[in-house]
C-alpha cells in the first residue's frame, strides 16, 4: 500500500494543486514530483516567474507557499504497480473538502490530470467554493508537448 505526503500548504493558500498519488521515484525520496522527468517544476515555475527546477527541494516548496500554492493529492493510498495513474487500484480518497474547508482564501483546486481529476472532482461534488481546474498531467507518461501543457497550466495564474 502506498500513501501520498502530507499537504503542503499556508493558511494563505489561494491555489492548490492535486496529483493523484506520488510515484516510486518520488515515494522513494518523499518529495513531490521528484521524478526528473517530470514537468512539474518546470510548469509552475514557469507560471510563476521561477526557476524552480533549479533550487533545492525545501526552496521549491518555500516559493510555491509563497506564491500562495499548496500541494497535495486526490489518492491518499492505493495499491500500485510502477507508478502510473491507470495501475492504481483499490484507492482510498484524501479529505479534500475537509482541507479545502480550512483555507479561507482558497479561490481554485488545479487538477495535473485525468486521474487526479475524476477522482477529485467526484470527491468535491457538493463542495461550493473554488474554481476547479483540469491540467494536462505533467507526467512524461502524458506526450502532450511541454509548450502545449504549459498553454494550459498558465490559466492557473489567474487564481493567484
Amino acid at each position: 500500500m502506498h500513501r501520498n505526503f502530507p499537504p503542503v500548504i499556508r493558511a494563505d493558500t489561494k491555489l492548490l494543486l492535486l496529483g493523484s498519488l506520488p510515484g516510486a521515484v518520488s515515494l522513494a525520496q518523499r518529495r513531490y514530483y521528484a521524478h526528473p522527468q517530470n514537468q512539474f517544476w518546470r510548469l509552475v515555475g514557469a507560471v510563476i516567474g521561477r526557476d524552480l527546477a533549479a533550487m533545492d527541494y525545501e526552496a521549491r516548496l518555500a516559493a510555491l507557499l509563497d506564491a500562495g500554492i499548496g500541494l497535495w493529492d486526490t489518492v491518499a493510498a492505493a495499491t500500485r504497480e510502477g507508478s502510473l495513474d491507470a495501475a492504481i487500484r483499490l484507492h482510498e480518497a484524501s479529505d479534500l473538502a475537509g482541507l479545502a474547508a480550512t483555507l479561507p482564501g482558497l479561490s481554485a483546486i488545479g487538477f495535473n490530470g485525468g486521474t487526479s481529476a475524476r477522482i477529485g472532482r467526484r470527491q468535491l461534488a457538493g463542495f461550493a467554493g473554488p474554481a476547479l481546474i483540469d491540467l494536462p498531467s505533467s507526467s512524461p507518461a502524458y506526450t502532450l508537448s511541454f509548450d502545449r501543457k504549459l498553454a494550459a497550466w498558465r490559466q492557473i495564474a489567474d487564481w493567484l
